[in-house]
């Protein structure tokens, strides 16, 4: 499959999971409605990992990979407890367009860090995610 597939995909079991952890959620403390998911997540993940596994393919390459891995891990956690408590306060259908601001920062972030081309097409993209966003946040 191609990667516009999976990220199709990726959208799909994102939407689903905003609508599930704001059932979840309800009554309980978001930091261990948090945990319960991560620790769920690990499980599946290290599940697939060793289902797919190939020869090597649990081999890290420097430290820099583990350094680059742990912190995209905290940064995970640290979205996914203030994504929770964003879904404990507020309806699910006006926090996920705000969450996906995500995206805008991701393009300028490819931009600045990463070296990629920021394009006159991801601009207008990127302006339409926040107007977007915010037409769907106000009430």
């Amino acid at each position: 499959m191609s990667w516009i597939v999976w990220a199709l995909l990726s959208a799909l079991f994102a939407a689903t999971t905003a609508i599930f952890a704001k059932l979840g959620v309800s009554g309980v403390d978001s930091n261990f409605a948090t945990a319960v998911r991560t620790s769920v997540v690990v499980l599946l993940a290290w599940g697939i990992a060793f289902a797919t596994r190939s020869e090597g393919s649990f081999h890290v390459p420097s430290n820099r990979t583990w350094l680059f891995l742990t912190l995209s891990g905290l940064a995970t956690g640290l979205s996914w407890l203030c994504y929770f408590r964003a879904l404990q306060l507020g309806p699910a259908s006006r926090v996920a367009p705000v969450d996906k601001l995500s995206v805008v920062l991701v393009i300028a972030f490819a931009a600045l860090f990463l070296g990629e081309r920021l394009t006159w097409g991801k601009a207008l993209g990127g302006l339409l995610i926040v107007a977007g966003a915010i037409v769907l946040a106000i009430k």
